[in-house]
């Protein structure tokens, strides 16, 4: 995995959390709570690839990208 998907993923976090506030406007209470879900697990697969990079970055190798 490579920091571009890290920023990719975040990206997705972005989108899913526009569309839950959206949702919640609307009043599609449930459609919005999938759409937090879903920008949860985006911001956690960001963190995992991004704690990995760091791991490696002080191991002396590369954080790709």
């Amino acid at each position: 995995m490579t920091l571009d998907e890290a920023a990719r993923q975040l990206e997705q976090a972005i989108h899913d959390s526009k569309v839950a506030y959206d949702c919640i406007g609307l009043g599609h209470i449930d459609r919005a709570h999938t759409s937090v879900l879903t920008a949860r697990v985006a911001v956690d697969a960001a963190e995992t690839i991004l704690r990995h990079a760091l791991a490696q970055a002080q191991q002396g190798g590369t954080a790709g990208g």
